[in-house]
This record gives C-alpha cells, structure tokens and sequence, in this order.
C-alpha cells in the first residue's frame, strides 16, 4: 500500500481542471522509495517518502 512506514504521508486526491473550467477527479501519489532502514527491531525493508529520507528521520542501511 502507498504509505509512508513514518511519517504516514499516503495519496490524497483532487482535481484535473481543464482550460474550460472541467473538473475530473485525481490521485496525487507521495514518492515512496523501499529502503533498508533501522528499526528498533532491526533491519527492515519499508516504503519511505524521499520528504523523510532528506530531512534525516530516519536511518538508511547502506
């Protein structure tokens, strides 16, 4: 499922809007990268958005 294991960031939706003002519905998806990170259990591999991977929450295993 396309969730952030931690910050929970998922997809939201809204709307396409035409030139002529039509509006259809749309899914903005979050960039969700599956990475080894350190857990308190471990190692783990877990979906985290790249928001969270630059501002240092969490803890690449390289």
């Amino acid at each position: 499922m396309a969730v952030c294991s931690v910050c929970g960031k998922k997809k939201m939706s809204g709307n396409n809007v035409s030139h002529a003002n039509n509006r259809t519905k749309r899914v903005f998806m979050p960039n969700l990268q599956k990475i080894k990170i350190e857990t308190a259990h471990g190692a783990r591999k877990q979906s985290v958005c790249t928001r969270c991977l630059r501002s240092g929450k969490v803890k690449k295993i390289v």
